[in-house]
């Protein structure tokens, strides 16, 4: 008769031996990700429509929050440089703060949230 594994006496001790049969696991998954991505059928026309769907359709959305927040971000900015008579800074502290350090992230959030519901939807209606 077979034991289960709840009942087994651990090798080490139950911590380490948690440890190692996670290790294993996860070398197993490694193992197996890597054979499926490498062993054919390839599908290469899904992997381009959906760089497409991704990339292209959200570029739209991303270039009107991207100029959203360049028109907030000018209305915030303004009086603070007039103040110190500093106006004819405001164009490039606009391009480097929207298009440096804004651009990037707002790219990141518009395009997961258009990308993850789309996505979700897909799957909800299969």
């Amino acid at each position: 008769m077979t034991e289960k594994a709840a009942d087994r006496k651990p090798l080490l001790s139950k911590k380490i031996d948690k440890f190692f049969t996670g290790l294993a696991d996860a070398w197993n998954f490694v193992r197996r990700f890597f054979k499926e991505v490498f062993l054919p059928p390839y599908e290469f026309k899904e992997v381009v429509q959906q760089c497409y769907r991704i990339g292209v359709e959200s570029l739209p959305l991303i270039a009107l929050t991207g100029f959203i927040v360049g028109i907030v971000f000018t209305n915030q900015s303004r009086p603070s440089l007039s103040e110190f008579g500093a106006t004819s800074w405001l164009p490039s502290l606009i391009s480097i703060a929207v298009v440096r350090a804004m651009g990037p992230l707002v790219t990141a959030l518009i395009a997961a949230g258009k990308v993850g519901s789309s996505i979700g939807a897909e799957i909800g209606s299969m």
